[in-house]
């Protein structure tokens, strides 16, 4: 099978003149070579087409693929995850991870909220400034967190995201919303543990692939999964692998994200955050249906090194959840209109 990959690889963007935090979600090299590596192994072919600019110049000249595995982010708009999926589609290549759909929902974490309540999902409360003076229908008490709505890696999440008191939303989440050109979230601050889930497969097919705790170390930035401590992760974070058999409360977090993963429509394979309140109850914190592949540095991967789950199965695993996709509808039409 001829897999192209779509990816934004962050050299290319920094050597464009974009900074540090704009491209802080984007891939490094090795990822890419280590995922066209694992491609490789299961014996398929690859092709690097790169962005999405890169991908319409290549549908342009005539490519074609049998299925794209998806890493691109996109850099502009809160639509911006949506945009491979959406052009794949409309040439009906199938390719890996979620739809059109599914993207733009997810990454506006407010929206993403909305859904996970009304299917009684537990989250905590919120509300979304979208302008000045928002902040005065917040009406839950303090603390609270604040976040970009649509953002990714911890950006614009530091221990200032952490307010104490109600008079300090309106300047805190005006400089957010100025810094970042974004409406700001605005949640009930959850104190307790944090995890994140692993998940793999489709619908009723998707499954816990595993759980890690993340236990903030000695010299990070306190009470927060900040961009700070995910950049240095290596030094700040602890990620220890938990499991439902052990403790209860980890089967409560893993049923929470499968919930969430299924409810929203999530594909193949991805993460759930879960945080848990100061009485130890979980809650749905944001979910990722694009996560990150590194084989060291990525949460996901991580997930699978705690369950011994070696990286070249996890790809395995993805592209076995897309490819039924194709086995139920059939060959991708090559016709063009």
């Amino acid at each position: 099978m001829k897999i192209g990959l779509t990816y934004d690889l962050r050299s290319d963007y920094l050597a464009a003149g974009y900074d540090e935090l704009e491209t802080a979600e984007f891939d490094r090299e090795d990822t890419i070579d280590a995922l066209e590596t694992a491609i490789r192994g299961l014996g398929h072919t690859t092709d690097r087409i790169g962005n999405v600019r890169r991908l319409i110049e290549r549908l342009t000249r005539g490519n074609r693929w049998d299925l794209v595995f998806n890493l691109a982010e996109g850099m502009n708009g809160i639509g911006r995850e949506a945009q491979v999926p959406a052009i794949l589609d409309v040439y009906n290549i199938p390719y890996t991870f979620s739809d059109p759909l599914v993207m733009s929902l997810t990454l506006h974490k407010g929206m993403t909220k909305r859904i996970i309540r009304d299917a009684k999902i537990p989250t905590s409360e919120f509300w979304v400034v979208e302008k000045e003076g928002d902040e005065r229908s917040v009406t839950f008490p303090p603390p609270y967190f604040i976040k970009p709505v649509a953002e990714g890696t911890g950006k614009g999440v530091s221990p200032h995201s952490i307010l104490h008191h109600h008079r300090d939303l309106a300047s805190a989440c005006g400089a957010m919303g100025d810094s970042y050109n974004q409406p700001v979230l605005v949640e009930r601050y959850l104190s307790g543990r944090e995890f994140t889930v692993g998940i793999i497969g489709t619908g009723a097919d998707a499954e816990v692939l595993g759980t890690v705790e993340v236990i903030l170390l000695a010299g990070a930035e306190a009470g927060v999964y900040s961009y700070v401590n995910k950049a240095r992760c290596e030094d700040l974070v602890q990620y220890r692998s938990v499991r439902s058999s052990e403790e209860p409360l980890i089967q409560k977090t893993e049923d929470i994200a499968l919930n969430a993963w299924q409810v929203l429509g999530c594909r193949d394979g991805g993460r759930v955050d879960i945080r848990c309140d100061e009485a130890g109850q979980p809650y749905f914190l944001e979910i990722n249906p694009l996560a990150g592949l590194h084989p060291d540095h990525s949460d996901l991967p991580i997930i699978c090194k705690g369950i011994l789950l070696p990286y070249e199965v996890l790809i395995e695993r993805i592209l076995a959840s897309a490819l039924k996709r194709i086995d139920r509808h059939g060959p991708p039409k090559r016709k063009e209109t």
